[in-house]
């Protein structure tokens, strides 16, 4: 971690700097590494609520509470006084595959890590592979659908840069996991499943967890229909990601994305898509431009369940 690559400098500087610095030059350059030492250490989450109970994302005028991660402990410290009831074994877990995840920079900013910290992926994965919730891996959850991987479910997280206030829809509702995540950067998700049996569920895995210290997810608004057509409703959207595959970007969701939007979608044949960042801006004339960039940037494809139909096939063209 940052702390320790400071501190190495730092002696190294000390062991050789009557060789090649100036003193004043090595007392400054020690004062910048502490600064930056203590700025690194001093990396906190602020969420809105009361003491033992975060509230609804971007709800303004109550008490912060501080999560601190810059060691387990004091993660493990802090989620105590959140939420007294989760397990540690899985915080530890939680903790040390959002370790990996920053280093991967699959998160990269603070608000996605504290997104990843504060929702229990544990809660959303099923009994059989329980023990694996946070391996670097896709798990199955029945209906012909999976979890997505920690990994994968950060980077496509960050690509959207959600901000507080943002209108985001998901289409792929799925476990029910990345309306969690995002459930921590805005209060309005919108989330779209077409496995009617896979919805219900779903709904009451976010039910039992609004009443129980996560009152964030009775914020998503859940609904069971063909993802491909959106949700007209409530449109435009701010952010729109989509957790299924196809070959094409559908003409519903590109009308229903906010200008200066952002849809982070899976695109390309069955088993081989690119994650696409898709940005809608218009010009002075009112004319609409898409442009398009690979999340990984042509280092790797994913294997996405595929974007179904409701009465059934897939959208594929």
């Amino acid at each position: 971690m940052l702390p320790s690559v400071l501190r190495k400098i730092r002696r190294k500087c000390f062991e050789s700097q009557l060789g090649f610095l100036p003193a004043w030059l090595f007392l400054a350059f020690s004062m910048f590494l502490s600064i930056q030492s203590a700025n690194f250490l001093n990396a906190t989450i602020s969420l809105a609520g009361d003491q033992g109970q975060a509230i609804q994302a971007g709800e303004a005028g109550a008490k912060p509470v501080q999560i601190r991660w810059e060691t387990p402990n004091d993660f493990l410290q802090s989620m105590k006084v959140l939420r007294k009831d989760e397990d540690q074994k899985y915080l530890q877990q939680r903790y040390d595959r959002a370790t990996v995840l920053i280093q991967n920079k699959d998160l990269i900013r603070e608000k996605e890590i504290r997104a990843f910290l504060l929702a229990p992926r544990e809660k959303f994965c099923r009994s059989w592979n329980l023990g694996r919730a946070y391996d670097h891996a896709y798990l199955d959850i029945r209906h012909g659908v999976t979890i997505s991987g920690p990994h994968l479910v950060g980077r496509m997280t960050s690509a959207l840069d959600v901000q507080p206030g943002d209108k985001v829809l998901e289409i792929g509702t799925g476990s029910g996991y990345q309306s969690a995540m995002l459930a921590y950067l805005t209060d309005k998700v919108y989330t779209v499943e077409i496995i009617d049996p896979l919805a219900i569920e779903t709904d009451g895995i976010y039910e039992k967890l609004a009443s129980s210290g996560y009152p964030e997810y009775a914020n998503i608004k859940r609904k069971s229909e063909d993802g491909y057509y959106g949700w007209e409703e409530f449109a435009p959207f701010n952010k729109i990601i989509v957790t299924c595959g196809i070959d094409h970007i559908p003409p519903p969701l590109l009308k229903q994305l906010a200008v200066g939007g952002v849809m982070v979608i899976p695109v390309g044949p069955p088993g081989a898509q690119v994650i696409l960042k898709v940005t809608k801006t218009m010009d002075d004339q009112g004319n609409f431009t898409i442009s398009r960039e690979d999340i990984y940037h042509g280092r790797k494809k994913e294997a996405f369940v595929p974007f179904t139909k409701k009465d059934g096939g897939t959208h594929y063209k």
